[in-house]
């Protein structure tokens, strides 16, 4: 059964906020396009937003856009996790080390959600990734990383719960097969993403539990698939492996 906000104006409020984050500066008109809402609702959203700080208009082109309220928040969140703090360093050095770029992530229902991320500057190639964006467990090393430390009961849970979508001709929507992969993982201590997720690019990447001993959190190697060869993987796992004994054996 779908549930519905049981807070209309919540859902449309979040719905602006969220749009006005993918479009950027917007016109009322374009806005309200995106919405599927008329102009004066759209715009009766707009100024309760705008109320709360969480946007603002520009008065020379008139168009909205959001504001840093929600940046705010977000850091402060951020700041709250003594897990960042701690792997932090970590990262840093492991990227040094390889070269690469190196994502930690939160597993957040049926994603996992970058919330660290240290640019390798030693290689042209940049990874698009962003702090804040979500990529799917299903079809990523670091949703990989986290499931094995599931139960088989957890995994199919958020399995079947997942828009289990074939983004590129790797992308494995075999639930079976899926299942393959995760005791690889276990078996590896460390799982992939073989151009799962985005064509071009592999990641390598490895489990951090809470401090509960939960799975929720991991980090990874992204790289493009001409730097990413197998036997560039093997040599990266015992990397990896061996700096995740280190955080864990400081936790």
């Amino acid at each position: 059964m779908e549930q519905k906000n049981p807070i209309q104006v919540a859902d449309r409020l979040f719905l602006t906020l969220e749009t006005l984050a993918q479009t950027g500066p917007i016109s009322l008109a374009d806005l309200s396009r995106q919405l599927e809402l008329n102009k004066s609702t759209t715009h009766r959203l707009l100024c309760s937003l705008i109320y709360m700080g969480y946007v603002k208009q520009d008065p020379e082109n008139q168009k909205y856009d959001m504001s840093l309220k929600l940046l705010t928040l977000s850091n402060k969140l951020l700041s709250r996790m003594d897990i960042l703090e701690h792997v932090r360093p970590y990262l840093k050095e492991l990227s040094q080390e390889t070269g690469e770029t190196v994502h930690f992530v939160q597993q957040d229902g049926l994603d996992a959600v970058y919330i660290y991320k240290e640019e390798s500057y030693q290689n042209s190639v940049r990874m698009v990734s962003k702090v804040g964006n979500r990529i799917p467990l299903y079809c990523s090393g670091v949703g990989k990383a986290i499931a094995a430390d599931m139960e088989e009961y957890q995994i199919k849970s958020f399995w079947d719960n997942s828009n289990i979508q074939k983004l590129t001709p790797h992308t494995i929507t075999d639930f079976s097969a899926f299942l393959q992969r995760i005791e690889e993982v276990r078996e590896n201590g460390y799982a992939l993403d073989d151009e799962e997720n985005e064509l071009g690019v592999r990641c390598i990447a490895v489990s951090i539990p809470d401090y509960r001993g939960r799975p929720k959190y991991a980090f990874s190697i992204s790289a493009p698939a001409a730097r990413m060869s197998d036997e560039r993987i093997q040599e990266l796992s015992g990397i990896v492996l061996k700096v995740k004994d280190e955080i864990l054996n400081t936790l």
